[in-house]
C-alpha cells in the first residue's frame, strides 16, 4: 500500500546517495518507528557467521551474541577468530566457537562444514558476510579467481553442506550481506572468473556480489518448501576497515555521512531475528524494506540466466545445492 511514509522512502531510494547514507537510515528509522533489535531474542538458537572479526561482521557477531545466540565464528585467521571470541565472552555470557576456513578454498570450506555439522546439533541462522577485494587478479590453488571463489563458490559450498541442518530448524534463515555496488555491474555468465579484459578489483567485487544475490534468489526457490527463509541485504555505505582499505577516496568523499557499523547491520539483524511476519524469502532488503534487484536494465539477470549461473557454480564446486 502506498502511504506518505512509503512515498518518502521511495524518493530516498530513487535518489541513491541519501538512501545509502546515515540520512536514509535516520529518516526511515523515524518514519517507521523501528523496534530496536535488542527486543528480539535468539536464545536457544545457533548462528553461523562468516567474516566475523572486523567491520560489519564483528558488529553483527556482537549483536547476535547479545540476543542470546550461540555463535559459530568462521574465518581464515585463527588468532583473530579466537580474539573475537574472547572479546565477546568478556562482554557477557556468550557461547561461541571458532572454526577456521578460507572461503576461497573449497577444500577448506568442506572441512569447516564437516567440523560445524559434527559439533552443532542445530543451526538456525547462517550469515554469509565474508568478502574481499583484490587489486590484482590472481587464482587460488584450485584454479579459481580469488574474488569469485571467496564470495560465490566458497559460500555456495558452505550453504550446500549446511542446508539440511538449517532445514531441521523450526525457523531456519540465511542472510547474505551484499553491496549496493552490485547495481553498477552486469554479470557475464561466460566470464565468471574475469579472464577477459583488464582486471579491476571493485568491478570484480561488484560482479561477485551480483552473482551472490542471483544465487540467493535460486536458494530461496529451492529451500522454500523446506521452511528456510533466504534473503539478501545491503548495508548502505558503512564505515568499515574494509572500505577504508579498498576505497579510501570514496570514504574521504562521503565522510561523516557514512553509516556506523551498527546502522549498517540493522537490517541483517532484522532478517535474522525478527518475527517472520513481513519477511519475504528471495528478496533484497535495505533498511527493512524490499528493494529492486536492478537499477539498470543492462545488468538484469533473467530467471533463465539465474538457472544457468546456478548450473555453472554447481559444476565448478561439485555441489548439487
Amino acid at each position: 500500500m502506498i502511504t506518505p511514509r512509503t512515498l518518502v522512502d521511495d524518493l530516498l531510494e530513487a535518489l541513491v546517495a541519501p538512501s545509502f547514507t546515515r540520512t536514509g537510515y535516520a529518516v526511515r528509522r523515524r518514519l517507521f518507528g523501528w523496534e530496536d533489535p535488542g527486543a528480539w531474542t535468539l536464545a536457544g538458537r545457533t548462528a553461523v557467521i562468516t567474516g566475523p572479526t572486523s567491520g560489519l561482521g564483528r558488529e553483527a557477531a556482537g549483536s547476535l551474541a547479545r540476543m542470546g545466540a550461540r555463535l559459530v565464528l568462521v574465518g581464515r585467521d585463527r588468532d583473530r577468530l579466537e580474539r573475537t571470541r574472547d572479546e565477546l565472552a568478556a562482554s557477557g555470557p556468550v557461547a561461541a566457537t571458532a572454526v577456521v576456513a578460507d572461503l576461497s578454498s573449497l577444500a577448506s570450506v568442506r572441512a569447516a562444514a564437516d567440523e560445524i555439522l559434527a559439533a552443532e546439533p542445530r543451526i538456525d541462522v547462517l550469515v554469509d558476510n565474508a568478502g574481499a577485494m583484490f587489486a590484482q587478479r590472481a587464482e587460488t590453488p584450485e584454479g579459481f579467481e580469488r574474488t569469485f571463489a571467496t564470495m560465490v563458490l566458497g559460500p555456495f559450498v558452505l550453504l550446500s553442506r549446511l542446508a539440511p541442518r538449517l532445514a531441521e530448524s523450526p525457523d531456519g534463515r540465511v542472510v547474505s550481506v551484499t553491496s549496493g555496488g552490485m547495481y553498477t555491474q552486469a554479470l557475464p555468465l561466460d566470464d565468471l572468473m574475469f579472464e577477459r579484459g583488464a582486471y579491476d578489483g571493485p568491478r570484480a567485487y561488484a560482479r561477485a556480489k551480483r552473482a551472490q544475490v542471483a544465487l540467493m534468489r535460486e536458494w530461496a526457490r529451492r529451500l522454500d518448501d523446506r521452511g528456510v527463509l533466504v534473503a539478501a541485504m545491503h548495508p548502505g555505505w558503512a564505515d568499515t576497515p574494509g572500505l577504508a582499505a579498498s576505497l579510501p577516496a570514496f570514504r574521504a568523499r562521503v565522510g561523516s555521512q557514512l553509516r556506523t557499523p551498527a546502522e549498517g547491520v540493522d537490517t541483517l539483524l532484522w532478517l535474522a531475528a525478527a518475527p517472520r511476519e513481513g519477511l519475504v524469502s528471495g528478496r533484497l532488503y535495505l533498511d527493512r524494506r524490499a528493494r529492486p534487484f536492478d537499477r539498470l536494465p543492462s545488468t538484469r539477470l533473467s530467471a533463465a540466466d539465474r538457472r544457468e549461473l546456478w548450473g555453472r557454480v554447481a559444476a565448478l564446486t561439485g555441489e548439487e545445492g
